[in-house]
């Protein structure tokens, strides 16, 4: 049984992650919600009982073995290595210790072994990475990967509690708080974070840098544009990948159809291929539309759907925490 600190507990995520906690019946001893200053006394329940929000410094003061962060990068950079220093294992969903040489970033069925008994900061990906490289690790495995370009047709949970007042308020032509510069109901926003001097967005640059460094291979090229959707439930892909090596499509099939944490569902007859829909409140990673690029050798086309707030962030936290206590890193 652990001491567990959840922090950002009233947010979307934070919501989430207690929701999976008791959803998998994580051995928890002591529970600790903690949050910002306007939040603390607040009354959240898990698993029918009511706890109070506490502060962030009084949730280090206790000492937890694990805390889970959905707090935003300025919070994590404050605050994780405090809870560090006390032997906590902190598993960060932010952007802010992902690129760290010295913080693993990890999706659990593809590179946990990049946890060591030092490692006490933990990266949870940015959701659409999580999705993305759940598809493709076995294929990198079995072809090697060299180019990969990706188009995201992401939730507008992924931003918040507030853009999805925005998208239901539009809905009701009622004038509220904006999320976006722009309308998002029956639009897209081709934007998701702030722009770079590349042109490129940081949400974009993320999938660039963190495919790279999960699948452990600095030589695979990434290009992405990300999309915003009037859409709740999940993040959806299209993926046009390139190998060194020739695949037959069979052979594909067989692997995404072993590969830890997916579920295909590629059937034109039918018209059955992965939607938002079928990921909502879902673990796993959909993956359909299963083809070759007939205009590139060795180049192949994937549609890959994951609920982001599920598998891209809450659900992949909590597995790095089961993982470390069967690993009896705690």
């Amino acid at each position: 049984m652990y001491k567990v600190a959840i922090v950002g507990a009233t947010g979307l995520v934070g919501s989430k992650m207690l929701e999976v906690l008791a959803e998998r019946s994580f051995p928890i001893s002591e529970l600790l919600v903690a949050a910002s200053e306007k939040s603390v006394g607040k009354i959240l329940t898990f698993k029918s009982k009511e706890y109070k929000v506490i502060s962030v410094q009084d949730a280090v003061d206790a000492k937890p073995q694990i805390a889970i962060f959905s707090a935003g990068g300025s919070t994590s950079l404050a605050w994780a290595e405090k809870f560090a220093s006390n032997g906590t294992y902190v598993i960060d969903n932010s952007s802010a210790w992902r690129m760290n040489d010295k913080c693993p970033l990890v999706v659990p069925e593809i590179n946990f072994k990049d946890i060591t008994p030092d490692t006490k900061i933990i990266a949870n990906p940015n959701c659409s990475t999580i999705q993305m490289v759940i598809a493709l690790s076995d294929l990198h495995k079995k072809y090697k990967i060299n180019r990969i370009v990706v188009s995201t047709y992401q939730s507008v949970t992924g931003t918040g509690v507030k853009a999805v007042k925005q998208l239901m308020d539009e809905r009701q032509n009622i004038d509220g708080e904006k999320a976006y510069h722009h309308k998002i109901d029956l639009n897209l926003i081709p934007q998701i974070d702030v722009f770079l001097e590349n042109g490129y967005t940081k949400e974009e640059m993320k999938m660039v840098h963190e495919t790279k460094k999960i699948l452990g291979d600095p030589q695979i090229k990434v290009t992405a544009t990300c999309v915003r959707v009037p859409v709740m439930g999940g993040h959806s892909e299209s993926i046009n990948v390139s190998f060194e090596h020739e695949f037959e499509l069979k052979e594909v099939l067989e692997i995404l159809q072993k590969t830890k944490g997916v579920i295909v569902i590629d059937n034109n007859a039918k018209l059955e291929y992965p939607m938002p829909l079928n990921a909502h409140e879902k673990d796993e990673v959909f993956v359909g539309r299963i083809r070759r690029d007939e205009t590139q050798p060795k180049t192949l086309n994937l549609w890959v759907v994951s609920d982001n707030l599920r598998k891209g962030a809450a659900t992949n936290a909590v597995q790095i925490a089961e993982h470390l206590a069967s690993a009896n890193l705690i």
